[in-house]
């Protein structure tokens, strides 16, 4: 079965309130298996337009990762992210080749 992932680039305009996202969004995660693959962390644009951060998750499949983002408790989560940051996110099935 494909894992499933979520894509994030994120520009933050309040830090310490994006903070209390991050605190927040942890049980969802842990709910849900999502690991970390990339969180932030040093990078080179090369080509188009980036956000400040990029995030990268991994679930064991992506209906797994389709559940963990309409929850409850992540959707509480994310209201806490979404008056301090602009950002784009996208769920992706991945390759199972």
């Amino acid at each position: 079965m494909a894992k499933g992932y979520w894509v994030a680039h994120i520009d933050v305009d309040d830090i310490e309130t994006y903070k209390t996202y991050i605190a927040a969004n942890a049980a969802p995660f842990a709910e849900y298996g999502a690991r970390f693959l990339v969180r932030g962390g040093q990078y080179e644009n090369r080509e188009g337009k980036v956000r400040q951060r990029t995030v990268v998750l991994e679930f064991d499949s992506y209906a797994t990762a389709l559940a963990c983002y309409d929850s409850v408790a992540y959707q509480d989560a994310k209201a806490l992210r979404d008056p301090v940051s602009t950002g784009d996110m996208v769920i992706i099935e991945g390759y199972d080749g």
